[in-house]
């Protein structure tokens, strides 16, 4: 019988004491699903899902996808991974197990028990891209023995296990390539632009801004981006994606930091430093096939995402 909603489903989320798994339990909860996460905590937090314990259909696993695991569930959503930089260049060779492992693993798993299940990709699998925006036919353009490639070249490998077991063994999967996204539970030191801006602008610290800040990015607040995801899982099963998810408003690193300036009102300095190696110049996601076969679009304004987001970094650093 089809997946088709969510009241009164066992889901399982990998990676859900992460910043997205997290927001997704919640928001599978309020729809009436019962949901496990399984996390290793290696960047997820407990914090994340502290909220979530009392709750009597939410379960707290502490697993790593890179081991089997042996678990009863109507529907799958896998996004165990360390998703910035800094996270997943610690230690690389893991990364890459987490992505490759992690998925025969949660495909084994799904196959078993003939489960939907959805892959979280990224838009990394575009590389440093060369055309402009990035729609989901572009193979992309990635180094594949640079130091971002264990995070790029993992997750295009999982891609190509999620459709050789659709094709293979007629899985019903779902892949969507999420783009940069922000909000409350990002982490203060994970590298990403978002919360390191806000991070230093709270603090009064210089913010860094890598190259000339004139590289181009676009930014989608979790709270769509999980709208998105939860309407992905449940399409028909022929649609499989790979479907771009984020938000298509582009602007400059720059702009972004002077946004963060604004809204914080810190007296921050920008300060420049070199662009790290294979950095992309430009990243934008086409939007038309998640607009078409969704019927979604992004609604959160940058600043009304970012207002949120500085809120919640005050209240977990403690900035009055």
């Amino acid at each position: 019988m089809p997946f088709e909603n969510y009241r009164n489903s066992r889901i399982l989320v990998t990676g859900g004491a992460g910043f997205i798994g997290s927001h997704l339990c919640e928001r599978l909860l309020d729809a009436g699903a019962e949901v496990v996460s399984a996390d290793n905590y290696f960047t997820g937090s407990r914090r994340n899902i502290a909220h979530l314990i009392a709750n009597p259909l939410f379960e707290a696993v502490r697993h790593d996808v890179t081991f089997p695991l042996y678990i009863e569930v109507d529907a799958i959503f896998n996004l165990a991974c360390p998703a910035s930089p800094i996270h997943y260049q610690r230690d690389p060779v893991q990364t890459t197990k987490t992505s490759v492992h992690g998925a025969i693993n949660m495909l084994g798993l799904a196959k078993r028990l003939k489960a939907r299940i959805f892959q979280a990709s990224t838009s990394e699998v575009y590389g440093d891209p060369l055309i402009h925006p990035q729609t989901e036919n572009y193979w992309g353009n990635v180094n594949p023995i640079g130091i971002r490639s264990c995070y790029d070249e993992g997750k295009r490998c999982a891609e190509t296990l999620f459709f050789d077991y659709w094709r293979q063994h007629s899985l019903p999967i779902k892949v969507a390539r999420i783009f940069n996204t922000y909000g409350p539970r990002m982490q203060p030191n994970d590298g990403r632009v978002v919360s390191s801006f806000i991070v230093q602008a709270l603090k009064g610290e210089p913010i860094t801004v890598f190259g000339d800040g004139g590289q181009t990015r676009s930014f989608c607040y979790v709270d769509d981006l999980v709208e998105a995801i939860m309407r992905l899982m449940v399409t028909a099963e022929d649609v499989t994606g790979p479907i771009n998810l984020g938000n298509n408003s582009e602007f400059t690193i720059r702009e972004l930091a002077e946004k963060v300036i604004k809204l914080t009102g810190s007296r921050s300095k920008l300060e420049f430093k070199p662009l790290p190696q294979d950095d992309p110049r430009q990243r934008q996601p086409d939007l038309t096939k998640a607009k078409a076969v969704l019927n979604w679009e992004p609604k959160v304004a940058i600043e009304d995402g970012l207002k949120e987001t500085i809120a919640y970094f005050k209240h977990s650093l403690d900035i009055a």
